[in-house]
């Protein structure tokens, strides 16, 4: 389907481990995504998997408008480098004011900057296993 078609979908910046798994849950919800990725070997997988992608850089204009941002519901920023997420949410919101971000953040310091920047939603990926790893274990001595 060409991209300019793209409407009402999803678009994921990086597809790591944390971005493959919110293409996987998109895909059982039935809701159309595009990943962003610039990684030629993560490109591959991508192209053998049949899924929308744009082989690009997610921080440029470009490659948000070539995924639809202007039509797009929502964007899930996940990379492993924080100051690109921080940038990519800052690009993704002056391009479509209205969408709905949810990004990730590796330290509590970047948290308010992203909100600052317009980011809807912010895990923290340390704290979330940190909590539940200490749920576990308090569990198990319970």
């Amino acid at each position: 389907m060409p991209r300019e078609q793209f409407k009402d979908h999803v678009i994921v910046c990086g597809y790591g481990i944390v971005g493959e798994r919110i293409v996987e849950i998109l895909q059982q919800s039935r809701i159309r995504c595009v990943v962003i990725e610039q990684d030629a070997k993560k490109v591959e997988i991508l192209e053998e998997r049949g899924l929308d992608y744009i082989a690009g850089d997610a921080t440029s204009s470009k490659a948000l408008k070539e995924a639809g941002i202007a039509n797009a519901r929502a964007i899930a920023i996940v990379m492993d480098d924080d100051a690109k997420n921080l940038f990519t949410v800052i690009t993704a919101k002056s391009l479509n004011p209205k969408i709905t971000i949810a990004t990730r953040a590796n330290n509590d310091f970047l948290k308010s900057k992203l909100e600052g920047a317009g980011a809807s939603f912010i895990a923290t990926p340390n704290l979330s296993a940190s909590t539940e790893l200490f749920n576990e274990i308090a569990k198990d001595t319970s």
